[in-house]
């Protein structure tokens, strides 16, 4: 009789799993792959997403842009700090200073032009060092959260500067700085930052709805007493502008104005508002009567409901989204 071998007693070895407690002080790594592998291997170039691009020297964050963020000229001539002709000046200084086209040496970057400027203005006595690098920072860090949201398409990197001019050598040195290149921002604590403002907004209010649509007011027969800070977001609440647009004209960061916005949301002072299809078709089964095809034209409103049914709707929502 043929006798079956034992069965080995060593068990398998384990599937490897990610440390999750490792992972969460850690803080990064989650938010962009792509990012987190440009930091480890120290590039230099812009990173471009579809909601914004990051600027990176030696695999840290020199400078970031997003056309839902108000820029570093914003936020400063937004209250008096700067005006927004001397900043315009100082730009178009900037760039010209470098020389003429077809010299055949590198052009300054984005970051590099919006740091020159800031730094001739500083100079000038125009605006102060710790004004300027908190501004850029706010601006960088504003804008990062939405270069960093969630996107359907793939990032692209291209590696290096751009190709054109190059700084003037007699450029001033900052020491132990290199020339035109702004304080750079760890990607770690960059993206450790942009999952906290995650949470934060997801605290406030779950639905992200309100950070891309046209706001409206709810109508209540009594509305709750806000801040001022709050009550300056809800006066430019009109159906039509979105939270970068109210974020814009305030000149405040737009992050902030979206912690303000969800809160108004949670009130029940504010609700979002999609963009109405203008070719939806008529109502009706075909033969009717009724032609069926794209109506051009308002649509007709629809009665509203009780506010107090909306907001109940919207705490529903919320508890079921915990």
């Amino acid at each position: 009789m043929t006798t079956l071998p034992a069965m080995p007693t060593t068990p398998p070895p384990r599937l490897p799993v990610r440390d999750k407690a490792s992972a969460l002080d850690r803080g990064w790594g989650g938010v962009s792959p792509m990012l987190t592998r440009l930091a480890a291997e120290r590039a230099t170039g812009v990173l471009v997403r579809e909601r914004g691009t990051l600027h990176l020297a030696d695999g840290k964050v020199v400078h970031a842009e997003s056309p839902a963020a108000p820029g570093a000229d914003v936020l400063l001539a937004a209250h008096g700090t700067l005006d927004a002709d001397l900043w315009r000046q100082a730009l178009a200084e900037s760039i010209a200073s470098t020389g003429g086209a077809g010299t055949g040496v590198r052009r300054l970057t984005g970051a590099e032009v919006v740091h020159r400027a800031g730094r001739r203005l500083v100079a000038g006595g125009l605006l102060t060092p710790g004004a300027l690098e908190l501004c850029r920072l706010t601006a960088l860090y504003d804008a990062a959260y939405f270069a960093l949201a969630p996107s359907s398409t793939p990032g692209r990197f291209r590696y290096g500067t751009e190709d054109g001019q190059e700084a003037p050598a007699d450029a001033p040195r900052e020491p132990g700085r290199t020339p035109g290149v702004p304080h750079p921002v760890p990607v770690a604590d960059l993206e450790r930052e942009t999952l906290r403002r995650r949470d934060l907004l997801h605290r406030i209010w779950p639905d992200a709805l309100p950070d891309e649509v046209p706001l409206a007011r709810e109508h209540r027969p009594a509305c709750p007493a806000l801040p001022a800070r709050r009550l300056a977001v809800l006066a430019r609440v009109d159906g039509i502008r979105t939270a970068s647009e109210i974020a814009r004209e305030l000149g405040r960061p737009a992050f902030h104005t979206l912690v303000d916005i969800r809160r108004l949301v949670a009130a029940g002072v504010v609700s979002p508002r999609p963009p109405v299809s203008f070719t939806e078709p008529r109502p009706g089964p075909p033969g009717d009567g009724v032609p069926v095809g794209p109506v051009v034209g308002p649509v007709v409103p629809v009665e509203p409901v009780d506010p107090h049914i909306t907001l109940l709707k919207r705490l529903r929502d919320a508890l079921e989204a915990l």
